[in-house]
């Protein structure tokens, strides 16, 4: 199913997860545990992300320096396939611009459209820019990707082919409450947004937040200037004391001072349950508010969502 029939169809509140691939080598199965302790709360779709390839520069024996170009996490499609066929979960993974030419993403896309996947989100993703070789073309940013895939999705390719089939994605996009870190203003970044709604974007999910209100105002802005596709609310749960700036300074995003004060008010092995609370105070007013889903950035440790998910369940 589609995420936004899920968004549709819904008849409770809903919560999605995003993970991310192990590194390359580490074992598999961490992710599938993980999987596995969310299905008692049927997620309804799960983002797999999807990192780009980077420069890595390694001394030789002689003393000088080779380059090499290498991606750190592959499997995101081997893991798409997995948990929709093992778990019976939609995934959806994550399709970049950084690191990858038009072709690899055609030729990307063909993949997941055979192997009956039919979500995908498209962002320009973290990592370095790679000029392309030879006679290959790069998508500048997420709104040339999200034209790219929907051009597919009518069947039109980089190369004009005969009776080329369309595919039939149903097509994510990010956005962000408090702006792009890029953007000159929050006008100029909702403005972005919907660009892409008319390039083929049929539903947005925002970046982490920690403040409601900033979700709501960034929805209502966007909506006064037009776009009119389902804003899917991100949220991350505070577990230590560290995220206070490491998730700032990651994701450009505040934290409100309430929040500061109640991790600060206790010791480090009760931070946890001070991220629980105040997540559970966030997605019931969200879910209060008629927002249809919340969708939590996990990556691979799923204890604290699935405690979230009880306190979720006993209070909804």
């Amino acid at each position: 199913m589609k995420v936004i029939e899920h968004l549709a169809n819904a008849t409770r509140p809903l919560v999605s997860v995003e993970i991310i691939p192990p590194r390359r080598g580490r074992n598999v199965e961490r992710i599938y545990d993980a999987v596995e302790s969310l299905m008692p709360y049927e997620p309804p779709f799960i983002d797999i992300t999807s990192h780009a390839a980077e420069t890595v520069w390694d001394e030789t024996p002689d003393g000088t320096w080779k380059r090499r170009v290498t991606r750190k996490a592959p499997g995101t499609f081997g893991l798409c396939a997995t948990i929709k066929h093992r778990f019976g979960i939609d995934p959806v993974p994550h399709v970049l611009c950084n690191g990858f030419t038009r072709e690899e993403t055609e030729d990307a896309l063909i993949e997941l459209h055979y192997l009956g996947i039919e979500n995908v989100l498209a962002i320009r993703g973290d990592g370095e820019r790679r000029d392309p070789p030879d006679h290959r073309s790069v998508n500048a940013n997420a709104l040339e990707l999200v034209g790219q895939i929907a051009a597919m999705n009518r069947g039109e390719y980089l190369e004009d082919l005969e009776e080329a089939t369309p595919t039939d994605f149903c097509l994510g996009v990010a956005c962000y409450p408090e702006k792009h870190e890029e953007a000159p203003n929050l006008e100029r970044d909702i403005a972005f947004l919907e660009e892409k709604q008319r390039a083929g974007a049929e539903y947005a999910v925002t970046q982490l937040f920690y403040d409601n209100e900033a979700y709501f105002a960034f929805v209502k802005a966007a909506r006064n200037q037009g776009v009119t596709i389902p804003i899917v609310p991100g949220l991350k749960l505070l577990t230590r004391r560290s995220h206070l700036t490491s998730i700032p300074r990651a994701f450009n995003v505040s934290v409100p001072e309430a929040l500061v004060a109640e991790v600060s008010a206790v010791p480090d092995e009760r931070i946890a349950d001070v991220g629980i609370e105040w997540a559970l105070r966030q997605t019931l007013q969200l879910f209060e508010q008629g927002v249809p889903s919340a969708h939590f950035y996990v990556m691979q440790d799923t204890g604290p969502l699935v405690a979230l998910l009880e306190l979720l369940r006993r209070d909804l």
